[in-house]
Formats: structure tokens, sequence, C-alpha cells
């Protein structure tokens, strides 16, 4: 299933600004950033539920948020992009 996730991490303190790059380096491991604190992540239900535990024991509660958008598997007909930075196949192969 597609699922999206936008997160905003308070970055006033220098424990703030760790907390982003930290949640931004586990949501790369599950999928792609498509915007600033924007990703698109292709997974199963048990990779999501170990990646919403994951993000949720980073973040501070008080300061910062996540929000997960859960497209499923017919998520091709309800993703529509226009403008820069064209979108990728994230099922497609990986070429670096």
């Amino acid at each position: 299933m597609l699922i999206l996730i936008t997160y905003d991490v308070s970055t006033t303190t220098s424990s703030g600004r760790k907390r982003l790059r930290k949640v931004a380096k586990v949501c790369q491991n599950y999928g792609q950033r498509v915007q600033n604190s924007v990703f698109e992540c292709i997974v199963d239900a048990t990779q999501f539920t170990s990646l919403k535990i994951e993000l949720t024991g980073i973040i501070d509660q008080n300061s910062d948020s996540l929000r997960f958008y859960q497209l499923g598997n017919n998520y091709k007909n309800k993703v529509t992009h226009i403008g820069a930075k064209a979108s990728l196949d994230i099922e497609g192969p990986l070429i670096l």
C-alpha cells in the first residue's frame, strides 16, 4: 500500500534539529522524499506498523507532529502531480 507521511518538527533547539534529521532518515529507509517534509512509501501492514512505532519514538509529541495518509494499493488513480520535480515510479527499478 502507498502511504504519505508528512511531518513538522520544531527546530528551535539543537535537539529539535536532531529529531528532524532522524525522522527524515527513517522515512528515507521506507520511501522517497517528494517534498521537504513529505515522503511517499510503499509498505505492507507490518512495515507500516513498524514505521509508525519508530517515528513516534523519535518525535516530541508536545512540539512536533506526524501525519500518515493511507492511499492503499490502488493509489495510481489517487495521485496527480503538476509542476517541477517530476514524479518517480516508486515501484520501478532504482538506478544509481
